[in-house]
């Protein structure tokens, strides 16, 4: 396992820039999703499209990034082999005390291993249940059901890499903080129950970092780390 997290870490920098889905891999994906059977998909396919490689990412295999990581993702629309498979999977890469912000996949339950590290998991499925918090360790595992709201905190002073796997080819991600802050400004006004903040709610919004953030401060006194880092 420790053979493992070293390969790993040394094959992901810490930033990604985040290509686009080229018109040919999106028309390759209607074309499979339109076949007669799995068979037909297997013949308009090459051999190499059944291989998906995390250390030399395709475009559009950067699903989420930010200051502090990034998650290479491999999907519906940038791996069309996975077209009929509910099936999918990503691998994270946390800088350290790097958080995975509060997020949820509406279409997917995801089972996420940690390779490296410690890290924090936790998650929200609905109103009126607990939250439930883990600290996992390197070989354990834990599941985000469909639609929960969770997130991972590297909790350690070095990289971590986490892979998550998904019941579904096209699992979506919604990141909560920045996507509430995308609503009408009133209703977010209104939902907060604070009506002082005014116009500064486009400044809040300005502030919520991208989806890999620096995480709690805790972390980052102990690690001698800012959010600046």
């Amino acid at each position: 396992m420790k053979v493992l997290a070293i390969v790993l870490l040394a094959a992901f920098p810490l930033v990604y820039s985040a290509p686009v889905v080229t018109p040919s891999e999106a028309a390759t994906v209607s074309e499979l999703i339109t076949a007669n059977g799995q068979a037909e998909r297997i013949n308009m396919l090459n051999d190499s499209d059944f291989v998906f490689d995390f250390f030399h990412p395709r475009p559009g295999a950067v699903s989420s990034s930010g200051p502090d990581g990034h998650i290479i993702a491999a999907k519906l629309d940038n791996f069309p082999v996975l077209v009929g498979e509910g099936i999918a999977m990503s691998v994270g890469y946390l800088g350290p005390c790097g958080l995975n912000t509060a997020h949820f996949h509406p279409r997917a339950t995801e089972f996420n291993f940690i390779v490296n590290g410690t890290a924090r998991a936790g998650m929200l499925q609905e109103n009126g249940v607990r939250v439930v918090v883990n600290d996992l360790s390197p070989g354990q595992a834990t599941i985000f059901p469909r639609g929960a709201i969770h997130f991972e905190q590297n909790l350690g002073c070095e990289p971590m890499i986490f892979v998550a796997a998904f019941s579904a080819e096209d699992p979506g991600t919604t990141s909560l903080a920045n996507n509430f802050f995308r609503l009408p400004s009133d209703v977010v006004l209104a939902t907060l129950g604070d009506y002082h903040l005014g116009q500064d709610v486009e400044e809040v919004e300005m502030e919520i970092p991208e989806s890999v953030a620096f995480g709690i401060q805790e972390c980052l006194q102990r690690c001698g780390l800012t959010a600046q880092s």
